[in-house]
């Protein structure tokens, strides 16, 4: 790069003229992290080649960091998530914190929700009435790790227990005996039960220490085959470079006694932006554990994000062991119960990141999707059976259950007509995005099979054609006349729709956890093949009289497609966009 100088002749740019300036913040208050001494560390050449142990911390972490935590079918909703991707360890929260807590972890013992091959766990404090509530939640579980932690950091010590290393030492140590004796005296042969403990913080405890404190607490537990002690060495606030977490890790995964009975568990936050390359790092490093939270949900920053680190080794052809191959039912059922949205930049689940907007991004993604035909064709094989070479595409989105629609299109905010800015300016509708895509593609395909510009007037009566039918354009299987809902005791919605389908009147009837589920039950008892993907709603006004539109994506049959319904009554909006959904697939 260069710059013009008086002369008209050019002078490079040196490292001199671009100098930065000390800034006034009070850059004094900050000590550098502490460095590890380890010349000889080997974690820089390793690779990760299989599947860490993975646990998830969305029901403990994850939930008592949200606004809104989360409620009992919340909860059960994100537990069966979990089991059905795959995830063996599920710490599923803090008993002894609270009666709705305890309640949940009996509900899904009593219930037998847990598979027989998943290990519930559930956090403690090392204080005995908090032990002894803890392991009494367990009562009958299958498979079962109590996870014990007390603060072994100076800070810690000097300012919030104003105890010597002896004596935090010993809060472990009576921690982890009172654990083995309350399991010995609840827990019955039924139950497999494992022991887990964490010196919190460990990367702000002196290395020295957090040995001796899990060396005392090994003497305890006694780990030997058959018997393994899991330690959770967790960057509960991240604080340094993941190098220097590693080497950490390396560190210790040296000089811990009865190594090959000890499962290391890496558990970071992302307080420095950085808690994915921490964690890998870590792995490197000796770690056979991680511990997460799906979207990277959890205290501050968050945890690290195990969506993340799994699809980071399916990108690398290593099985990370959790399936991830519908990623928008997995995103859509983490946005509900943790009533927190997943931002749209979000590495491989977020709505925008298999999109190109640049002209030369598109330009690349059109051919290398050619090439990949090419060599496939070439090969005497699929395009799946080869090895996935795309520009700007780290994975096929088709194996994670998106589809290539969505790689490359116009910006639905400019382009033929500004589609979405004139729905929303002109008629109060606020498209979900996935809906703008939708639609976008429909007006693109009308305006180049016609020529010439769209006008706004244009774009509304081809969405009313597409999504609304009106008396003078009556379209679709089903006419949606009244519905009746109402709700028992156990929380069930019952509903009744007086409808014409297919050119006969008939009433439907349905039961679920609302009435839009209750809709989906009826209309599959009368043979229509849908179901709820998504769903949005928003008001159209304000007052009494107001409008709510509704927006429901649904799988019917082997398509995706998008329904709005608009009414003063929500349910009955909800209702009618299932129907402009369904009326559509039929089109």
């Amino acid at each position: 790069m260069t710059s013009p100088n008086s002369v008209g002749r050019a002078t490079p740019i040196t490292a001199a003229t671009v100098a930065q300036r000390a800034t006034a913040m009070p850059i004094h208050k900050y000590a550098r992290y502490e460095q590890v001494d380890l010349a000889d560390r080997t974690w820089p050449d390793a690779r990760i080649t299989k599947a860490p142990r993975w646990l998830s911390t969305d029901l403990r972490d994850g939930n008592q960091a949200l606004i809104d935590p989360m409620s009992p079918a919340r909860k059960r909703e994100m537990f069966d998530l979990l089991v059905r991707m795959g995830y063996k360890e599920i710490e599923v929260g803090f008993p002894a914190s609270g009666q709705t807590d305890f309640d949940f972890v009996r509900s899904i013992i009593e219930q037998g929700a847990i598979p027989q091959d998943v290990t519930i766990s559930v956090l403690t404090q090392a204080r005995e009435e908090l032990i002894e509530r803890t392991v009494e939640s367990l009562r009958g579980a299958p498979r079962a790790t109590v996870h014990l932690y007390n603060a072994t950091a100076p800070v810690f010590r000097r300012v919030v227990f104003r105890g010597s290393r002896d004596q935090v030492r010993q809060i472990a140590v009576d921690g982890t005996r009172l654990v083995m004796e309350y399991a010995d005296k609840l827990l019955g042969d039924e139950t497999a039960f494992g022991y887990q403990y964490s010196p919190e913080i460990f990367t702000d405890t002196e290395l020295d220490f957090a040995l001796e404190v899990c060396e005392g607490v090994m003497d305890v537990w006694q780990p030997e085959e058959g018997r393994e002690i899991i330690l959770n060495l967790p960057a509960t606030v991240e604080r340094s470079t993941p190098s220097t977490y590693a080497d950490r890790f390396e560190w210790m995964s040296r000089h811990l006694s009865r190594r090959e009975y000890v499962c290391l568990s890496v558990h970071p936050h992302n307080d420095r932006g950085t808690a994915v390359a921490a964690a890998e790092l870590a792995l490197m490093a000796g770690a056979d554990r991680a511990e997460g939270c799906l979207f990277g949900q959890g205290e501050r920053t968050g945890n690290v994000d195990l969506v993340t680190l799994g699809m980071n080794l399916f990108s690398q052809g290593v099985d990370p062991q959790i399936d991830f191959s519908q990623i928008d039912e997995i995103r859509r059922t983490a946005e509900y119960c943790n009533q927190m949205e997943v931002h749209p930049r979000h590495p491989y689940a977020g709505d925008l990141v298999y999109t190109s907007f640049s002209g030369s991004h598109q330009d690349a993604i059109k051919k290398g999707f050619e090439a990949m035909a090419v060599a496939a064709d070439a090969a005497g094989k699929t395009v799946d059976e080869i090895e996935w070479a795309v520009p700007y595409l780290p994975i096929d989105p088709k194996d994670v259950g998106r589809s290539y629609e969505a790689v490359i299109r116009v910006n639905s905010q400019s382009g033929k007509g500004g589609v979405a800015y004139v729905l929303k300016n002109g008629h109060k509708l606020d498209l979900p995005r996935r809906m703008q895509i939708e639609f976008s593609k429909i007006i693109q395909t009308r305006t180049d099979a016609e020529g010439g510009e769209v006008t706004p007037a244009q774009i509304w009566s081809a969405f009313q054609d597409e999504y609304l039918p009106t008396p003078d354009n009556a379209w679709g299987r089903i006419v949606l006349r009244s519905a009746q809902a109402s709700t028992s005791s156990d929380g069930t919605a019952a509903l009744t729709v007086e409808a014409v389908l297919d050119g006969a009147e008939t009433t439907l009837n349905g039961t679920g956890n609302g009435p839009i589920s209750a809709f989906f039950d009826a209309l599959a008892k009368a043979g229509v093949d849908a179901r709820l993907l998504d769903y949005s709603e928003h008001t159209m006004s304000e007052g009494a009289s107001a409008q709510a539109a509704s927006y429901i994506e649904c799988a019917i049959g082997g398509r995706v497609l998008w329904g709005i319904g608009i009414d003063p009554n929500t349910t009955r909006a909800a209702l009618q966009a299932v129907v402009s959904a369904v009326n559509r697939a039929e089109r």
